[in-house]
């Protein structure tokens, strides 16, 4: 079945400035207001407010397309999981690349167990449609007894230091989730004192805040995916990180930030 066209039908600006715009709030650490600063370098003067409703409008779909236009993963994957806190709860970030990288895909659960274990393995096997030639992860228990009862054909292997793979992938999300634990941390009495009297205003507000955890994780862990082909303007890949100002709360988007995360290229 053919994918519908795009339309950009209404919209000011061309595909091109639309794609490009989208990329950059994907691609880069950066907020709706860092791409509104770029694009004016450029003589484009456009609102962060209409960038948020580009990426919410064709974030999705052009994860979508990438998706689509995918090649062929690698035949060994290694999985790993990473412990997040979202809204107050600890929840577990799973992800799955191959021997190259490429992101194959990510869910994320509340448990780690076996059970959550041969949830994701499930997942992969449906996303892919075949299993791989070999898995590799940690020593983690949960990941044994799934491999008996999910892919007990596929080679499993648990030697220190192989994962390593995985657990690079994992960066991007670190690096987002703590820039927003410092946001949150309280400012010292000195850095207010000097607002007071307006003497330390410029150098207080000179550096942008990242956002909370649950827009860093939705919106990274991978802000973490280029493609090697871009749709729309010729721009390579999505990908999110997190963000410099205080963004909207997460609303129908995130499934594509998600999804966004989920695609080969992803910057490992």
């Amino acid at each position: 079945m053919t994918p519908p066209t795009l339309s950009y039908s209404g919209y000011r600006f061309p595909p091109e400035i639309i794609s490009h715009a989208v990329w950059l709030y994907h691609r880069f650490c950066l907020s709706f207001r860092d791409v509104e600063d770029l694009l004016a370098e450029r003589g484009v003067t456009v609102s962060y407010e209409a960038i948020r409703q580009w990426c919410q409008t064709f974030g999705l779909d052009y994860a979508r397309r990438l998706r689509r236009r995918q090649g062929r993963l690698g035949d060994t994957w290694h999985l790993d999981e990473l412990f997040v806190t979202i809204q107050g709860r600890r929840q577990y970030l799973w992800r799955a690349v191959d021997q190259d990288g490429d992101v194959i895909d990510i869910l994320v659960q509340s448990r780690r167990d076996r059970r959550a274990a041969a949830r994701f393995f499930r997942k992969l096997l449906k996303g892919r449609g075949r299993e791989p030639r070999r898995l590799i992860t940690d020593k983690l228990c949960s990941y044994a007894v799934a491999h008996r009862t999910v892919m007990p054909s596929v080679v499993h292997s648990t030697r220190r230091y192989e994962n390593n793979r995985a657990e690079v992938s994992h960066q991007p999300t670190r690096r987002c989730l703590l820039q927003a634990d410092r946001a949150a941390r309280p400012r010292p009495l000195s850095q207010l004192s000097e607002c007071a009297d307006g003497s330390g205003f410029g150098a207080l507000h000179a550096s942008p805040l990242p956002p909370s955890p649950i827009v860093a994780l939705t919106a990274c862990g991978s802000r973490v995916v280029a493609g090697s082909r871009g749709i729309g303007g010729g721009f390579t890949g999505l990908a999110r990180s997190a963000g410099a100002h205080r963004r909207p709360r997460p609303s129908a988007s995130t499934g594509a930030r998600l999804a966004l995360r989920a695609l080969p290229g992803c910057v490992a």
